[in-house]
């Protein structure tokens, strides 16, 4: 009797703690920069319901990701581990492995006694195998997403969203969400759940992955008659400024990086509608109609919380995995350490925080890699020592002890798209970025190739094969075992934000920059780390040798 009296007791303590512990829900774009927002200052774009989010949480001005490109920046988020450590990314030969992945935030989440689920895009390969592996599917109690890229209409590459009754991306997402939360609401038959229900005596914890504003969505927008208005009018009758700072590319003079450094003519041809005024001023229209749609997402999202009652207790968190480059300074794309695309939104909001609280905006120096500490503090679990990021939850409370003094960004994609190998330091001041020598083969070359013998372009540029794991690991321990930088650049944030004027051969700072160099070396070893990478073989060459269909995404 004692014995079922005293289980009982546990039972009911379990279930007490479970319903103090916040849910959390957990939302990614992809390449959005800080600036495409309205709270963020964006005088054009539509965003009311996430900039209601900023105005009853907090507003991280100053917070960073770690690599500019989609792949290693979401495993940084998910490993809290710079790459380096992770070592994962489209030119890697390496997926995340399985015991590496035990110490990801989801999984561990899962096990410390969370619901959890997975909706959207994902762009990890965890696994042997990758994204075949099927480790990602089996990690979450509901899984409705795709590998790779969605495309504006997720039906036409995954089979998984072919029963949602709407065909663009954030409008499959909502119902996405919508089954998640609600068990009164309509069942995907594509999605995967290991209950039939969520449980409502457990936190959940819901994490929401986009694949817009990204080019591979917005560029197959197609203003079809079932599109929303958003999608088809919203923004058209305006007039759209184009980006501060916009070259085109016939107007480039003085190119803003060595021709030899940053080959542009190399550049993935995803990036051209940069080149023209034109074209950019659509691309950009296309990015503000996305945000806007993800924005209604946000706000539906907010609705449904609070009809099932759990607004009170289910913690926010809004963030991009990078920026991008639509044209200034005669740049496009990513892959580099710019604030363009390194610094990104992060909004955290905590219903639970005291009024006082609400509305903050912190130039705290914040990166990804805080964002998965932070959330399993908020889930009163312990935070493992892979973990290479800071819990910030107590700055959301009017703490003022901030995380760090040096935010360390890196760019390990070196590819034959001509993006060169660079890392920057910097602190709320000043940033130093140091670029390595650009031997990479080129793009064109091997596209001419490719049309000459009929060989699949996509094979040419994007197949991985095991020698170019060599390569890649070079690239990651060469700066640490002493090899020089062949450019280097300064800037003053303060009085420069958009990065204008290199100050790095002006006397008058070698003070500030023989600071910023000792910080480059603290950090650059730390974002290392001491173990040997945790990752499995995903090569071209491994695929085929498992037959299993190669995966180029």
């Amino acid at each position: 009797m004692k014995l079922k009296v005293f289980v009982l007791l546990l039972l009911i303590i379990n279930e007490v703690i479970a319903q103090e512990r916040p849910n959390i829900i957990f939302i990614l774009t992809d390449d959005q920069s800080y600036g495409l927002l309205g709270c963020t200052g964006n005088k054009t774009v539509k965003t009311p319901h996430i900039d209601k989010l900023a105005d009853q949480g907090i507003l991280f001005t100053n917070a960073h990701i770690t690599s500019a490109i989609c792949t290693p920046s979401r495993i940084s988020i998910l490993l809290s581990q710079f790459e380096r450590k992770h070592s994962v990314n489209f030119n890697s030969g390496t997926s995340v492995s399985a015991e590496a992945w035990e110490q990801s935030y989801p999984d561990l989440m899962r096990k410390g006694g969370y619901y959890t689920g997975w909706i959207g895009k994902n762009h990890a390969p965890v696994g042997e195998g990758g994204y075949q592996s099927g480790l990602m599917e089996k990690s979450f109690d509901y899984w409705y997403a795709g590998h790779g890229h969605l495309g504006f209409y997720p039906k036409d590459r995954h089979k998984i969203f072919n029963d949602a009754i709407a065909h663009t991306q954030p409008e499959i997402i909502t119902e996405g969400v919508r089954s998640f939360l609600d068990n009164n609401e309509r069942r995907l038959e594509g999605a995967i759940e290991f209950l039939e229900k969520r449980p409502e005596n457990k936190p959940f914890l819901l994490s929401i992955n986009f694949n817009l504003p990204h080019g591979a969505g917005t560029s197959s927008m197609q203003l079809k008659p079932e599109d929303d208005a958003i999608y088809k009018t919203l923004y058209r009758d305006m007039e759209i400024p184009l980006p501060d700072g916009y070259i085109a590319k016939a107007a480039i003079k003085t190119p803003k990086l060595p021709e030899d450094l940053l080959r542009t003519e190399d550049r993935q041809k995803g990036y051209n509608y940069v080149d023209t005024p034109e074209a950019t001023k659509e691309r950009y229209i296309r990015q503000l109609q996305a945000m806007t749609g993800i924005d209604r997402m946000v706000g539906n999202l907010v609705k449904k919380l609070k009809a099932l009652n759990l607004n009170k207790n289910t913690i926010i968190i809004f963030t991009s995995d990078h920026g991008l480059f639509m044209g200034e300074q005669g740049l496009g794309g990513k892959a580099l350490c710019y604030e363009k695309v390194t610094h990104v939104p992060l909004i955290i909001m905590d219903p639970r925080v005291k009024k006082k609280y609400k509305g903050i905006r912190s130039s705290a120096l914040v990166q990804s890699i805080d964002i998965a500490p932070t959330m399993l503090s908020m889930g009163k679990m312990s935070i493992p020592s892979t973990f290479q990021g800071k819990d910030i939850s107590g700055l959301l409370s009017g703490g003022t002890q901030e995380p760090r003094n040096y935010v360390f960004t890196e760019n390990l994609w070196s590819t034959q798209f001509g993006n060169p190998r660079c890392e920057a330091v910097q602190n709320k001041e000043w940033k130093y970025i140091r670029y390595y020598e650009n031997n990479t083969f080129s793009a064109s070359k091997k596209i001419a190739a490719a049309k000459q013998l009929g060989i699949n372009e996509n094979k040419m540029l994007y197949a991985v094969h095991d020698t170019d794991v060599a390569i890649y690991r070079d690239y990651i321990e060469s700066p640490l075992n002493g090899e020089k930088p062949v450019y280097e650049e300064l800037y003053n944030l303060r009085d420069d934000p958009a990065e204008l004027n290199n100050l790095i051969y002006k006397p008058e700072h070698k003070n500030v920059l023989k600071t910023l160099k000792s910080a480059w070396i603290n950090k650059i070893e730390f974002a290392r780390g001491e173990e040997a990478p945790k990752v499995n073989r995903y090569t071209i060459d491994s695929q085929l040798e498992s037959n299993k269909k190669v995966h180029l995404e």
